[in-house]
């Protein structure tokens, strides 16, 4: 690790891993509402392996004011470098206002992983989204060029969107997975045989690989998540995940 500055509630642990540098994120304000603003950025250099994820589940508690809660997330790989972003669920709460931005910029020969699980509403004490927002855009670049863009925009009733068939059909959890590796193909006849009918995955160019995954509630979303990503990170998940 050559540089590290942490401000504000944000800190940053590591864990001793071999070949790489992991680093385990904290926010010491237990989540985000309304008026809030975070941000990370993480740079893996030439030939280097950065992985970052969460200690926990990050929260987006009820916005009591005008402003939403940003959270902007900027990341680099240079040449022959991989990163891994790889954070545990984002929850939304009722009457949350969260706007989240994710950017990756990956050199020539640059690798990434990266997992955006969402869970809408803590299920287990009956809540549902009735009035939030929900704001969510992921940009992947690759020497410049995009490589992979998906936004997300999601407002009011959000419980009775994702009841609609084509939208969610009732599901209360989401991911994202996307593998910009030259392995991806390899991979992509081994994921499908691991997800449910709630799933799919789909070779989007020969070294790109997306998957989404809708799921019941957090702990099915779990079920299906981590046998994938023990696959794409080669059963080297952060031990945070197993917690």
């Amino acid at each position: 690790m050559a540089l590290l500055r942490a401000e504000g509630s944000l800190r940053a642990l590591f864990a001793r891993r071999p070949g790489r540098v992991e680093a385990i994120v904290l926010n010491t304000a237990g989540g985000a509402t309304g008026g809030d603003a975070f941000s990370i950025a993480a740079e893996a250099r030439e030939g280097a392996h950065l992985r970052l994820t969460t200690q926990a589940a990050e929260r987006a508690y009820r916005a009591t004011g005008p402003a939403p809660a940003r959270i902007r997330n900027r990341l680099v790989a240079r040449h022959g470098a991989r990163i891994d972003w790889l954070p545990q669920e984002t929850i939304l709460y009722e009457g949350c206002d969260l706007d989240r931005r994710l950017t990756l910029d990956l050199d020539p020969g640059a690798r990434a992983l990266v997992v955006e699980p969402i869970i809408f509403g803590r299920t287990a004490m009956g809540e549902r989204l009735r009035a939030a927002r929900f704001r969510d855009r992921i940009e992947i670049r690759r020497d410049g060029a995009p490589l992979y863009l998906d936004a997300l925009r999601l407002e009011g009733d959000i419980a009775a969107h994702l009841a609609r068939p084509a939208v969610a059909n009732g599901a209360g959890a989401m991911a994202s997975v996307i593998l910009a590796d030259p392995s991806a193909e390899a991979h992509l006849a081994p994921i499908r045989a691991l997800l449910p009918a709630s799933a799919g995955a789909s070779l989007m160019a020969p070294d790109l690989l997306v998957l989404r995954l809708l799921a019941r509630d957090g702990h099915a979303l779990r079920a299906t998540l981590l046998p994938v990503l023990d696959r794409l990170t080669g059963d080297t998940l952060p031990a945070s995940w197993r917690l």
